[in-house]
């Protein structure tokens, strides 16, 4: 995993934290996320709907305010072409889980990979989660997207569950339930 200092330059991009004035290009970069895991499989991902872009955009400026999560851009010739977005979880019962730094998103434009983006993206997001203080770093990924969990295999993760779906048909509940 890179070792690039948020703000420095390595390959003609650099990885910076994100601001209100990226909200369009990580609008637009959350829609080709949601396309891409709805493509994958549309019964389990959020559809994206006629304007994900708008609402994706809305989602992550609300997320910027937040003091336990970081969202890094990669620029390239003053193009956002990348984001992470990550941030601390607390213990979850629910889970089974300690505290842990999660990385929520990661996303690459497709004329953008294979430079290292991704992997310096990854290695921002994980600086940050380590200055402050999370013991570990989870992920999901879709079980479709091999060349993702590549790069995660390569900076270092390693499988630990497994997310299982079963779509239900769903009724109409009864007016007269029975006592």
């Amino acid at each position: 995993m890179g070792r690039l200092r948020p703000g420095a330059r390595r390959g003609g991009y650099v990885i910076r934290l994100a601001t209100g004035e990226d909200l369009e290009a990580l609008g637009r970069l959350g829609a080709l996320l949601m396309r891409t895991h709805y493509a994958f499989d549309p019964r389990r991902f959020l559809a994206p709907g006629d304007e994900p872009e708008s609402g994706y955009a809305w989602f992550l400026e609300t997320q910027l305010r937040e003091p336990d999560v970081a969202i890094f851009v990669a620029e390239q010739d003053g193009r956002v072409v990348g984001y992470v977005y990550a941030g601390l979880e607390p213990l979850s019962w629910k889970e089974l889980r300690g505290p842990a730094g999660f990385i929520h998103d990661i996303v690459v434009e497709d004329q953008a990979r294979g430079a290292g983006v991704a992997r310096e993206l990854i290695g921002a997001a994980v600086q940050w989660l380590r200055q402050r203080g999370a013991p570990r770093v989870m992920l999901w990924t879709a079980a479709q997207n091999e060349r993702a969990q590549g790069l995660f295999d390569a900076a270092g993760f390693r499988k630990t569950m497994i997310e299982m779906t079963l779509e239900l048909e769903l009724t109409p509940p009864d007016p007269d339930p029975a006592p």
